[in-house]
């Protein structure tokens, strides 16, 4: 056994006071007046036997009560594993779990008021010199310096629901690193969560023989929740007035299945489309949404839920731009072709830009989502270069070789992009023998699949040849399954070779019907435009159009109230924003360069707080060392628990009890074991 206060031992020298007390208590008899006396010394005798046991009891009673009185202010404990020393400083980590699902409710009341009560009874198990840091999900600056106990309470008040959400990895190398500059002072951590299975995260935690860490799980009743996991655009290229279709993924994330879920587009606060949806349990759904009516510009849109009583994950958040027109770009090598003058100005909607070899505009092309190369003889190594940079980036380029082409610039500049090149000439005439209708770009160009299609006649065509097919895919095909036109994906964009030029010399297929919507297509399923949305806490760059900040024109984000100014970085094509943790919250941000708008960007939560199902006790334990330890509380405080763990099995209210008994023993002995004076009266 030891002692928390060893001083309050020598109060242990008072037990000789009621042992004085017993041996100098002279007591005053009573005067009793007998007419005969011959029977008081039998009467003298039987009273003195009774007296002298009740006082030994009493005085038995007494000694026990203070000396037990005593042990309870040395605070006796016998010492488990881990005990620290008494009197030895301590520091404490206890991480608070401030994520959406602590909204969830268990009969306590929301999770979070829970885990917030909880954390202050942890540290009322602690002495009042130790210090405490309290961490949450936001991992902010102020909570890496150590509070005393009175502070921490107040920090624990101020907690907040955030929408961070981080790892069981991340959470215990933050409490780690914290802590390994607190010298040789004993440390514990403690993480307060209901340990979601996917927020958690697959990693545990990593062994530290100077840290004690304990895992304090907060159970959470059992509710439905139906979140949108993601969205994404049927058409890639979005025009005025034009119908829309957009598909958005359902999930439910609950045991049991989902009825009449309603759901609300929105676009520019405007309804545009409604339903409702059945879910089954655990499973997702995808649904199609059409609409219409746009006018050109940013369009901000909005998926609502109404999903009770999990809310936080009931909206969801895109856009997307409607260009009044399609800027190409048209590189020949002199002269414009006439041609693909001609198909691009079939359709209002395309606005052709034509530039010769020696004269593109290099930090323009990412203001154009399909380029068309035709007649250019020599691709020299800076065109290569930045077009291969384009492509990289999203863009589609389609090339045309030219007549009498050197083939080495060619084959340079395609090969080191993955796509195959014009090698030899074959002045052996063909017709084109195959059309793969399943190709993207047929997709919608024929009403049903022709059977004896009218395919282009080749008078004579360069052999395209590649050092792999993994990558291609046919438009068309000569005999033999020579490619006539094919595809590449290189990138995040796509190259597509045709073996032939643009001219008549080669072949009829600039005057051939499938030319013009091939080329539409093309345009139509190319750009690289930024995607609908972005996730918070992502922490990767945001490419966009070419911005120029100074110190007059400042790029930032506006929602609403909010205005963030990100960490703008230029780069060949683009502008890459760096947002680290400024966006908290979901929403449509408008990126502005002074009072104009550049963009609109959306962002919503990662969906990982949405499934709100948890790791049980043999799951935990699993992530965490031998030296760890899982807790699933019930509704008694946890100060006794977190007192053994550290201080051993403490005695001093046994020692209280104890006391109380024998005072009380005492108080009964005096009350009701008297010495029977009836025989004395009878002798009067």
């Amino acid at each position: 056994m030891h002692f928390v206060s060893p001083y309050f031992l020598f109060a242990l020298t008072s037990l000789a006071i009621p042992v004085l007390v017993h041996l100098f208590n002279f007591r005053r008899y009573q005067k009793v007046y007998f007419s005969n006396v011959q029977f008081l010394k039998e009467v003298k005798e039987q009273q003195s036997s009774r007296r002298n046991l009740r006082e030994r009891l009493v005085l038995a009673s007494r000694l026990l009560a203070l000396f037990f009185l005593v042990l309870a202010f040395a605070r006796p404990y016998i010492a488990a594993q881990k005990t620290v020393t008494p009197g030895t400083q301590q520091v404490v980590s206890i991480f608070v779990d401030n994520s959406y699902s602590m909204q969830s409710l268990n009969a306590e009341g929301s999770l979070l008021d829970e885990a917030k009560r909880r954390a202050k009874e942890i540290a009322s198990a602690y002495n009042i010199n130790d210090r405490f840091q309290l961490l949450t999900q936001d991992f902010q600056g102020r909570h890496q310096r150590l509070l005393n106990r009175d502070e921490f309470n107040d920090e624990v008040d101020a907690i907040k629901i955030s929408p961070q959400s981080r790892t069981l990895a991340q959470i215990n190398a933050r409490q780690q690193s914290l802590l390994s500059t607190n010298g040789s002072s004993p440390k514990s951590a403690y993480i307060i969560s209901d340990f979601q299975k996917l927020a958690t995260g697959k990693d545990g935690i990593k062994g530290d023989d100077n840290l004690h860490t304990q895992l304090l799980q907060i159970r959470a009743n059992t509710i439905a929740n139906v979140a949108v996991d993601s969205v994404w655009m049927i058409g890639a290229v979005h025009r005025p007035g034009e119908t829309e279709k957009i598909v958005v993924k359902l999930h439910n994330y609950a045991a049991q299945d989902a009825k009449g879920v309603p759901l609300k587009l929105l676009i520019n606060g405007e309804q545009k489309a409604l339903g409702s949806y059945s879910i089954q349990a655990r499973k997702t759904r995808q649904d199609t949404l059409t609409f219409s009516g746009l006018q050109p510009g940013w369009q901000q849109g909005q998926i609502q839920l109404q999903d009770n009583p999990v809310t936080f994950d009931n909206s969801f958040y895109f856009t997307f731009n409607v260009k009044q027109k399609m800027p190409l770009l048209l590189v020949n090598g002199g002269m414009p072709n006439n041609y693909l003058q001609a198909a691009f100005k079939a359709d209002d909607f395309f606005a052709p830009v034509n530039t010769t070899d020696g004269s593109i505009n290099y930090s323009g092309l990412s203001g154009y989502s399909l380029i068309v190369m035709s007649d250019v003889k020599t691709i020299s190594a800076g065109m290569a270069q930045q077009l291969k940079a384009f492509v990289s980036e999203g863009g589609t380029l389609a090339v045309f070789p030219a007549n009498e082409a050197n083939m080495q610039s060619y084959r340079s500049f395609l090969q080191s992009a993955g796509a195959g090149y014009p090698a030899s000439l074959n002045t052996e005439a063909t017709r084109v023998s195959t059309l793969n209708t399943k190709n993207a770009l047929f997709k919608s160009v024929f009403e049903d699949a022709p059977q004896n299609p009218d395919l282009p006649v080749v008078k004579k065509y360069y052999r395209i040849e590649a050092s792999t097919q993994a990558n291609a895919e046919a438009l068309m095909e000569l005999p033999g399954r020579q490619p006539f036109w094919i595809g590449y994906r290189s990138g995040n964009g796509k190259i597509y070779v045709s073996a032939v030029p643009l001219s008549e010399d080669y072949s009829n297929l600039p005057r051939h019907a499938l030319l013009l919507p091939v080329l539409f297509r093309m345009a139509l399923l190319s750009g690289h435009d930024q995607p609908l949305y972005y996730t918070i806490d992502d922490n990767q760059a945001i490419e966009t159009i070419p911005l120029l900040a100074s110190d007059k024109q400042i790029v930032k984000l506006v929602n609403g109230k909010q205005t963030f100014i990100p960490d703008v970085r230029q780069q060949e094509g683009g502008t890459m924003l760096y947002l680290a943790d400024q966006i908290r919250q979901p929403g449509n941000y408008e990126l502005k360069k002074q009072d104009s708008t550049a963009a609109v960007l959306a962002f919503n939560h990662n969906r990982s707080e949405s499934d709100l199902s948890y790791l049980d006790k043999s799951e935990l334990e699993r992530l965490i060392p031998n030296n760890a330890k899982v807790i699933q509380p019930g509704k008694a405080s946890v100060k006794d628990t977190i007192s053994a763990s550290n201080l051993g099995l403490q005695l001093w209210k046994l020692c209280i009890i104890l006391a109380l008994i024998f005072v009380a023993a005492e108080i009964l002995l005096l009350r009701y074991y008297r010495v029977n004076n009836k025989q004395v009266s009878g002798l009067v």
